[in-house]
């Protein structure tokens, strides 16, 4: 599990296909304090480390998670969202976040307003409906609140607290970014479903 606060910025080393896809993360990280098998959310994907040295560590990306994600996109020098898994004792700072993305969203429009950037999102239609104004979604593994919906389309508001110490500093439109909606909209939606 995960809060959606971003601890990191990290950089994709090297990327290699073998049965899955391979790929060596740079990191700021202390990986004598990470332990092999630990889970760290990168661009918002659960992804276990496989390997590990000083300033990176490994992971393999199955084919299901590329054709999920946006780790399909990812080449040498990409900088993504680092979070490590939470502990119990930890600050809940953003909200509960699995690491298990849903689906892509792409950037339609970008807008600054004050020291602030308004970003402007396309969800897939079948993850739209879990989508609410002031609720929470992980957008590229950050945890956001959702200014306004409607359609398919929906707002955030990026200060600049976030986009310095996150990727979304970098961001444009027509990113295609990884989004895991609420687990408490999830199953809201199921209940309604079925009750």
């Amino acid at each position: 599990m995960f809060t959606g606060i971003i601890t990191d910025i990290g950089e994709v080393q090297a990327l290699e296909q073998r049965g899955d896809l391979r790929a060596r993360i740079g990191t700021g990280y202390d990986m004598d304090s990470v332990d092999l098998g630990a889970s760290i959310a990168c661009d918002g994907v659960c992804l276990t480390v496989v390997a590990k040295g000083e300033g990176w560590f490994d992971v393999d990306v199955s084919a299901e998670t590329v054709s999920k994600t946006n780790l399909g996109g990812w080449a040498l020098g990409r900088k993504l969202n680092l979070e490590r898994a939470l502990k119990v004792g930890d600050e809940l700072g953003g909200h509960i976040v699995s690491g298990h993305v849903d689906g892509l969203a792409e950037i339609v429009a970008m807008q600054e307003e004050g020291d602030s950037t308004r970003i402007t999102l396309r969800a897939p239609e079948a993850l739209a409906r879990y989508i609410a104004p002031k609720g929470s979604v992980a957008l590229n593994g950050t945890s956001l609140t959702v200014n306004e919906v409607e359609g398919c389309d929906f707002g955030i508001n990026v200060i600049p607290h976030t986009q310095e110490m996150t990727t979304w500093g970098r961001a444009r439109v027509g990113d295609r970014i990884n989004l895991e909606i609420d687990t408490l909209a999830r199953y809201v939606a199921r209940l309604r479903d079925f009750g």
